[in-house]
């Protein structure tokens, strides 16, 4: 419980308002039979009109205080339960955000919206009535004992035969459920990945006509739930008519013995039907306990699946930086024989051996086949991934001596896949610099060719992205992209393949604009085509996680086959084209 303490103690009042607030409606309903009683026995049985009326308007006053103390019994176990789960959901998220990329390679999205969502809303529903039924179904059931036995202690024995029945029926139905609630809400993370990857690449279903394939993948998904869903309910399902059975036969004997002894002249008339009051209240009390008992199987296999993302170590923190408040002031880069495997029980790993220096202001390119390591590679710099051996510096420091905060804020990285956020292209374009100007924004966007085909359409910068962008092509999103990494004013700025979508000749005015807006920023270039990196000052050929040549474009030439072999294969299909 001591973790949970950080969730309970800002609320401490609700959590102890609420069970008592439920204590006066308990104890309504553990004296209301009597005074029912009362009535039968000594009102109505010697015609006393006044004492009826008197009984009564003390039933209405007990009725008025039990609904406001079960109002705000309801109100405060909501505020509680509600509460709880907001700070728990905030503290969620925050792990994810902090959660490096090996991190997030463990979990699936639609398994991290399940946990943020589904799980925390189980966790919710549990405190929620846990609160509500943790005094009352006790109280009552205790209350109702004790007036029960104190009215007739031998026929309050047949319920003594009937309690160790129910709480034996309700551990078998916890046993059984429990591990069938853990297979149904990794069902759910599996439909939940599945939706939102069809509504995400939607066009690119569409474009292909798999809307078919996905109907029946998602149909697959589904069918897979219901079928976890039904096995998991199907353990609960026998709980309420097995009670009601037993609360119906428990009352039909007491009746028959109770009968019996009103016959006998040994019980009064009113106090059977108190006593049956009483035996309600006591089964009502264990079909209580056994919902909050069933519900907390469900809550306590997604509280699991909460702690696991909480509990997941970050890979990647400020924890041993030596320099937490220095900045990136140069950006001058060296690899020292990085060696790096995602999966560190891999032999064969990424990277290997790789040892190059970028200067200042220097542009670096990258080239090389698809899938030897030009991605991984740039990864190092800002620490999306550490290197397993060798050092990555710098300006000279290693970047595991700075703060992520500070080492990220020195790196400008448009990536691979291109993102844009909801909102306006002025709202995405000020992620790279909240406090940039407009001025800034628009001479951005203009090194980066975005300006012409922003101010082309009607509402210009506020015109509304779709979710990811949807409604701007795929040279104009990575146009985007490129103006949001130049506001930020990096000394490092790295792209990743990201004017693959982008013409030769605005590329080319693209590269050419950093020249002048870019002067003293390091620029690293990985690129499928070669005209992208002829220019630099420096290219990288990159084959099976190794370099295979370094230099300037006419020494690679010369001396790298690797390189040549791109080089004629690319200018050739160029002359074809031509």
């Amino acid at each position: 419980m001591k973790r949970y303490w950080k969730y309970i103690k800002p609320y401490l009042p609700a959590f102890i308002i609420g069970p008592i607030l439920m204590i006066v409606e308990v104890i309504g309903e553990v004296v209301l039979p009597k005074f029912m009683a009362n009535i039968i026995n000594i009102g109505a049985a010697n015609h006393d009109v006044p004492y009826i009326i008197g009984m009564g308007v003390v039933m209405v006053i007990t009725a008025l205080l039990m609904m406001a103390g079960g109002v705000g019994g309801a109100y405060f176990a909501a505020k509680a339960a509600i509460s709880f789960s907001s700070d728990l959901r905030s503290d969620v998220f925050d792990q994810v955000q902090k959660f490096s990329f090996a991190n997030l390679d463990r979990f699936s999205t639609g398994s991290l919206v399940t946990r943020l969502t589904n799980d925390i809303t189980q966790v919710q529903n549990l405190i929620n009535m846990a609160l509500r039924m943790m005094l009352r179904a006790p109280g009552m059931l205790i209350g109702a004992l004790i007036m029960a036995f104190m009215m007739n202690a031998r026929l309050a024995l047949v319920i003594l035969v009937v309690i160790p029945i129910l709480i034996l029926v309700i551990v078998l139905i916890i046993k059984t459920a429990f591990p069938r609630f853990d297979t149904m809400q990794k069902k759910l993370d599996m439909l939940n990945s599945n939706i939102q990857e069809v509504l995400t690449n939607v066009r690119v279903v569409k474009s292909f006509v798999r809307g078919e394939y996905e109907e029946e993948r998602f149909a697959k998904s589904n069918e897979n739930l219901k079928t976890a869903s039904l096995s998991a309910f199907n353990a609960i399902i026998f709980t309420m008519p097995v009670m009601m059975f037993l609360m119906n036969a428990t009352t039909l004997a007491v009746v028959w013995f109770g009968g019996k002894q009103i016959l006998a002249g040994q019980m009064p008339v009113g106090d059977l039907t108190a006593f049956t009051s009483y035996i309600v209240q006591i089964l009502m009390s264990l079909m209580m306990l056994a919902m909050v008992l069933l519900q907390s199987s469900r809550a306590i296999a997604s509280l699991h699946r909460i702690m696991e993302v909480l509990d997941t170590k970050v890979t990647l923190t400020d924890e041993g930086c030596a320099l937490p408040d220095k900045t990136v002031d140069s950006g001058r880069v060296e690899f020292k024989d990085v060696t790096f495997r995602y999966y560190k029980e891999n032999k064969e790993p990424v990277l290997s051996h790789i040892s190059f220096t970028i200067e200042t202001g220097q542009v670096l390119g990258i080239i090389g086949s698809t899938g030897s390591g030009k991605t991984t590679l740039v990864q190092m710099i800002p620490r999306l991934y550490d290197v397993d051996q060798g050092e990555v510096l710098v300006d000279g420091v290693n970047v595991k001596d700075y703060s992520l905060k500070h080492l990220r804020e020195g790196v400008g990285m448009v990536l691979q896949k291109n993102v844009l956020f909801s909102g306006s292209i002025m709202e995405n374009l000020m992620w790279g610099d909240e406090q940039a100007l407009e001025e800034e924004i628009v001479s951005a966007a203009k090194a980066a060719q975005a300006d012409d085909f922003v101010n082309s359409f009607t509402e210009g910068y506020e015109t509304e992205l779709g979710q990811g962008g949807v409604n701007v092509s795929g040279g104009q999103k990575q146009r985007l992209c490129i103006a949001r990494a130049l506001l930020k004013k990096p000394k490092i700025l790295i792209l990743d393949d990201s004017t693959s979508a982008v013409d030769t000749a605005t590329e080319a005015k693209i590269r050419e604009s950093f020249s002048g807006t870019l002067k003293d920023t390091t620029k690293i270039i990985i690129a499928q085509r070669i005209t992208s990196v002829m220019e630099a000052d420096k290219i990288l050929v990159l084959d099976d996680g190794e370099i295979v040549g370094m230099g300037g474009h006419e020494q690679l030439l010369a001396d790298c086959e690797a390189y040549r072999e791109i080089y004629y294969s690319q200018m050739d299909k160029e002359v074809s084209a031509s």
